[in-house]
C-alpha cells in the first residue's frame, strides 16, 4: 500500500506534530510512505506572499496545488493520509483528491473543520456552536491567532468549504477517541465513514514503581488546560494543610506563563520548571507521584496519561473529552469534576493518605498501557480502515 502523508505544520509544534511524526514512522514499517508537508512559518517570513493573497489562498493555495501534484505524480500513491491542511495547505487539497479519483482518510487530531481554532474553545469556555457550523463565538473571542479578524475570515473559509461540500469526499475518518468519533457524527459525518483508532505507544523497557516525590503538570499553560484550577487546588491544599502540602511542579508554557509564574511566587509548594523536555522531562517524570491532567476543555484523548502510565505514575484527571477513555476511576487515576478545583485537592490528599494505592494505580496503568497501546494492533486496524477507504473509491 502506498500512502501520501499531508501535513500542515503550525508555528509552533505541539502535540498534534508529534503524534503525526509517530503515525508516520509506524506507518513506513508496513506501507510504502511519502510525505507532503507545508509550513505556516513560510507565512511568516520576510519573503512570505502578502496578506491579501494568504488569507485567499487559504481557499486554494496554487504552489501547495502544484507541490501536491508533483507529489503524487512520482509516487502514484493509492490512499491519501489527511492530517491538518490549514492554512498554507488549503481547503483545495479535498476536491483535488476527488478529481485525482485518490481516496482520502482524515486524520482528526482536533475539532477541524468544526472548529475554528481546532479547539472549541473561545475566551475563557468551550464553544460547542462550531458543531453545528456557528463560529460566532470563536469570532467574537478572536480565538484564532487572537485575532477577530482572521478568525472571521477562516470561519468563512470552513463555511464555504462545507457549502461546496469538500469533505464529503472523505472516504474514512479516523478519530482518536469515541469521544470525538461521536462527537464529529453529531456534526454530520456519516457515522459508517468514522472509526476510532486510539494513538498507540511504545513503552520504556524500565519500569519504575518508587513513591515518588511530587506532583507533576505537563502542558500547555492555557486556560483551557486548566491551569488556573491546578493552582486554585493548589491553594485550597495550601490553606488547609500549609508546610505538609505535597510538592507540584509546573512545566510547560504558553499564554498564561505570565500568570502562573505571578501566582507561584505566592505559594510554598509549587515550583514553576519552564518547558522541560529531555533529561529534565525523564527526570521530573522518574520522580513523580502522580500526573496531573486537569482539562477544562474537550481533550482529544491526551497523551500525557499515557507518558505517565510508563513511567507507572497515576493520573489525577478531569472527566472532560476522551480522557475517561483512557482513565479507570480509582484503578489506574482518579477522574474529577472539570473545573472543579475542591473535588481536585480532596483526591490528591486521598492519593497522599495511601502510598500503596498510589504505587498499585500507577503499575496497573502500565498494564493498561501495554495491553491497550500496542502497536502491532494500531498497524493492522489501520490498514483496515485505509482498505474500506480504498474500497469505498472503487468504481462500482
Amino acid at each position: 500500500m502506498k500512502i501520501l502523508n499531508i501535513f500542515n505544520h503550525y508555528v509552533e509544534k505541539g502535540g498534534e506534530a508529534q503524534a503525526v511524526e509517530a503515525i508516520s514512522e509506524a506507518l513506513s514499517q508496513i506501507s510504502d510512505l511519502e510525505r507532503c508537508e507545508f509550513f505556516s512559518s513560510d507565512w511568516i517570513r520576510s519573503e512570505a506572499p502578502a496578506k491579501w493573497k494568504q488569507a485567499l489562498w487559504m481557499i486554494r493555495n496554487p504552489e501547495s496545488l502544484r507541490k501536491l501534484r508533483g507529489c503524487e505524480r512520482s509516487f502514484k500513491s493509492d490512499v491519501w493520509l489527511v492530517h491538518n491542511v490549514l492554512p498554507v495547505g488549503s481547503t483545495a487539497i479535498y476536491p483535488e483528491a476527488k478529481r485525482l479519483g485518490v481516496p482520502v482518510i482524515q486524520y482528526i487530531h482536533n475539532f477541524r473543520p468544526f472548529s475554528v481554532n481546532g479547539y472549541l474553545w473561545a475566551g475563557d469556555r468551550l464553544a460547542p456552536g462550531g458543531l453545528s457550523k456557528n463560529y460566532w463565538q470563536e469570532i467574537r473571542h478572536g480565538a484564532w491567532q487572537n485575532s477577530r479578524g482572521k478568525t472571521a475570515w477562516l470561519a468563512l473559509v470552513l463555511l464555504l468549504s462545507h457549502a461546496l461540500g469538500s469533505w464529503r469526499g472523505v472516504k474514512a475518518w479516523i478519530a482518536i477517541s469515541d469521544f470525538m468519533r461521536q462527537k464529529f457524527i453529531s456534526a454530520g459525518v456519516p457515522p459508517e465513514k468514522i472509526f476510532t483508532l486510539r494513538h498507540f505507544w511504545k513503552p520504556r523497557s524500565e519500569e519504575r514503581a518508587n513513591y515518588g516525590q511530587h506532583y507533576l503538570f505537563l502542558g500547555r499553560l492555557t486556560e483551557a488546560k486548566g491551569v488556573n484550577v491546578l493552582l486554585d487546588a493548589w491553594q485550597i491544599l495550601e490553606r488547609k494543610h500549609g508546610s505538609s502540602t505535597p510538592e507540584l511542579i509546573i512545566g510547560g508554557d504558553g499564554p498564561l506563563r505570565s500568570v502562573v509564574v505571578a501566582r507561584v511566587e505566592r505559594m510554598q509548594s509549587v515550583t514553576y520548571a519552564g518547558q522541560l523536555s529531555g533529561a529534565a522531562k525523564t527526570e521530573a517524570l522518574s520522580k513523580a507521584r502522580a500526573v496531573v491532567v486537569p482539562s477544562i476543555w474537550w481533550e482529544a484523548l491526551g497523551l500525557v496519561v499515557y507518558e505517565a502510565y510508563d513511567y507507572s505514575r497515576p493520573v489525577l484527571v478531569a472527566r472532560s473529552g476522551g480522557l475517561p477513555e483512557i482513565v479507570i476511576h480509582s484503578e489506574t487515576g482518579l477522574l474529577h469534576d472539570p473545573g472543579n478545583a475542591t473535588q481536585f485537592a480532596e483526591q490528591v490528599m486521598e492519593l497522599e493518605s495511601d502510598a500503596q494505592q498510589c504505587q498499585e494505580m500507577g503499575r496497573r496503568g502500565r498494564t493498561w498501557l501495554q495491553a491497550n497501546a500496542n502497536e502491532s494492533d494500531w498497524h493492522r486496524r489501520f490498514c483496515e480502515i485505509a482498505q474500506y477507504a480504498m474500497k469505498s473509491s472503487a468504481p462500482h
